[in-house]
């Protein structure tokens, strides 16, 4: 071993103990060797930053933007409907169905595009289904590991491989050549994740978590709102049609307040504001808060020949795309003190309605509109989004005391989803064709989704996750140090002395462990291009069949569970999933040995010596 060799190993050993100890962040951590290494006079300050231009790392920010434009238009959210319909409350069948998915499109793709891409689509599944985004970010990382060994195409080690198969004058393998080997294994990760999972999401994941925001559903009930709601569609005979609200006055002459109206146009149907000249029009849906209980609403549909429609939420919960709400406090400076409902405007002012009152702890059961507004008495309004937002700007005459959690998942642009997914496929259709390289293909899908209003420049800059990119970028330098003081020649020159006189299993498990060993320092691309050649000399050199050893290569470099480092798929889900160094320890170093005597048994099964 040669004294800079000895140097890299020690600045490797360091970085190691740092992410073990959890301090500093490991984005620091990557920026401390970015900074060291070039001062070994080992490599140069070129090749240290040298990660910044790599087309690879563009990639991963250009898919995180991609995820986003997916987030902002709903397609994220309409797949993770789907995965808690399809699971209920069952957090197996939610792993599992995940992995599956996962697994299945990181077959046809990048697994780190498939990861930024589901990031934003696990975190709302967690949400909604009230699990720990820990406990379902790991097994996200691991199937799109998984999924390498899928297909011909799904990772770059699997083609580094193949290359040198064809390179030595063998035939390559097939597309499909991987598969019988990836579905056993993924089926042994789904069962493994089901008993593993309990090691994930502990104390370190909760800490911090403050009070958790209410609920839509909370506020109902504490105000009883529910049965005060109804849905009534404008049939084309009815007097409402091409009359003004202001004309109207459905508050005052019938008890009736208009808290949205939906409207159909040739594509889909949008919401129209219910201000003083909003016109009625044939066709329109007029979402209606009593506001009186004693309202006879029967009379209501009579007198207008209205339309009754069913109602599929309490209190327009089901809307909450569309429809929010939130919580206001009267400060003692406001001037609505001494006005009643009415005659502070709330329509006019804020583009909200008044539903609900709470003086101390206690809900205003009577009517509302001739209540004078006192100092601390606490609001409950509905309205659009935009509005309930435009009340955090307005601090001297309404506090907003809360917000519901239901804000966080409102999509933005939720006309644009055919554009958002027609943009994914043309990305995914590129990088499977290879037509493009892959950040071209990512990225011509970026512009499309910017040219198509599915996201602004704005939210795709604060999409990338740049702890990640930092942390991978920084990670980087180790790979061309150790190439260059012979480290990784060392390692490969050992395992070929190795291959001399032990059985061919022994020897699969060898390559197994030193491609795996190897790639936690390395790239899993960096280790294929090292051990291919290796392991097939081996293979020459115990006179066997070349297939098995590049297979085992293959494989072992898809196997990188154990560390955060070890791939930019775990590098991704350490922020989200809140993990630590340890906890891809603990999951990742036994699952590892898992694949490991699964391929060693199947290999030599579907492809002999």
């Amino acid at each position: 071993m040669t004294a800079e060799l000895g140097i890299v190993l020690a600045l490797l050993a360091a970085a190691v103990a740092m992410f073990a100890i959890g301090r500093p962040r490991m984005d620091a951590v990557a920026l401390i060797m970015m900074a060291a290494l070039p001062l070994t006079g080992i490599i140069t300050v070129e090749e240290a930053v040298a990660g910044f231009s790599d087309p690879n790392i563009l990639l991963i920010a250009a898919l995180f933007v991609i995820g986003e434009g997916l987030v902002r238009t709903g397609v994220a959210q309409r797949l993770g409907d789907w995965l808690v319909a399809r699971a209920g409350r069952s957090e197996a069948r939610l792993i599992a169905l995940l992995m599956l998915i996962v697994a299945g499109i990181g077959s046809f793709m990048s697994s780190t595009g498939v990861v930024a891409i589901f990031i934003p689509i696990v975190l709302r599944v967690a949400r909604n289904a009230e699990i720990a985004p820990g406990r379902l970010m790991m097994p996200l990382s691991m199937a799109a590991l998984i999924s390498g060994m899928m297909t011909l195409v799904a990772t770059a080690p699997n083609l580094v491989v193949n290359a040198e198969l064809v390179r030595r004058g063998f035939d390559g393998f097939n597309f499909f050549s991987f598969t019988p080997f990836g579905i056993p294994i993924l089926a042994l990760a789904i069962l493994y994740m089901l008993f593993a999972r309990r090691w994930l999401a502990g104390e370190h994941a909760a800490h911090g978590a403050g009070r958790p925001r209410p609920r839509l559903a909370d506020w109902i009930a504490e105000y009883a709102l529910a049965e005060r709601e109804h849905r009534l569609r404008v049939p084309e005979r009815s007097p409402l049609v091409g009359r003004t609200l202001s004309d109207l006055d459905l508050r005052a002459t019938s008890g009736v307040n208009i808290i949205a109206i939906e409207r159909s146009t040739p594509f889909a149907s949008r919401f129209v504001r219910p201000m003083a000249a909003t016109v009625l029009q044939a066709g329109d849906v007029l979402f209606i808060d009593l506001v009186e209980r004693t309202v006879d609403i029967e009379a209501v549909v009579r007198r207008f020949g209205l339309e009754r429609l069913p109602m599929s939420g309490t209190y327009f919960s089901d809307r909450s795309q569309d429809i929010g709400m939130a919580q206001l406090m009267v400060p003692a400076a406001s001037r609505l003190i001494g006005r009643t409902v009415v005659e502070a405007r709330f329509r006019t002012e804020y583009d909200l309605a008044v539903v609900g009152l709470k003086r101390g702890a206690a809900a205003q059961a009577g009517p509302l509109r001739d209540e004078k507004l006192g100092v601390g008495d606490t609001l409950l309004v509905v309205g659009p989004w935009k509005a309930v937002r435009r009340l955090q700007s307005d601090w001297k005459d309404l506090v907003v005391l809360d917000l519901p959690a239901e804000l966080e998942e409102v999509v933005p642009e939720p006309s644009r989803a055919p554009q958002a997914v027609l943009s994914l496929v043309v990305a995914v259709g590129l990088m499977a064709t290879g037509a493009v390289p892959n950040f071209q293909a990512a990225l011509i899908g970026c512009l499309l989704m910017g040219l198509l209003g599915c996201i602004d420049l704005t939210s795709a800059y604060r999409s990338i996750h740049w702890q990640t990119i930092v942390l991978i970028v920084g990670m980087l330098p180790f790979s061309i140090a150790l190439q260059k003081t012979g480290g990784v020649d060392l390692a490969a020159g050992a395992l070929l002395a190795f291959g001399g006189g032990a059985s061919p299993h022994l020897v699969l498990a060898a390559v197994f462990a030193a491609t795996a060993g190897l790639s936690l320092f390395i790239s899993n691309t960096a280790t294929a291009v090292l051990m291919a050649p290796v392991a097939m000399a081996t293979a020459g050199a115990l006179g066997a069949s070349p297939y098995p050893f590049a297979m085992i290569v293959a494989l072992a470099a898809s196997a990188a569970f154990m560390t955060p480092v070890s791939s930019p798929v775990n590098a991704l889900v350490v922020g989200p999933g809140n993990y630590r160094f340890q906890d891809f320890v603990r999951i990742g170093v036994p699952f590892a040995a898992v694949a490991m005597a699964a391929s060693i048994l199947l290999v030599p099964v579907l492809l002999p010596f």
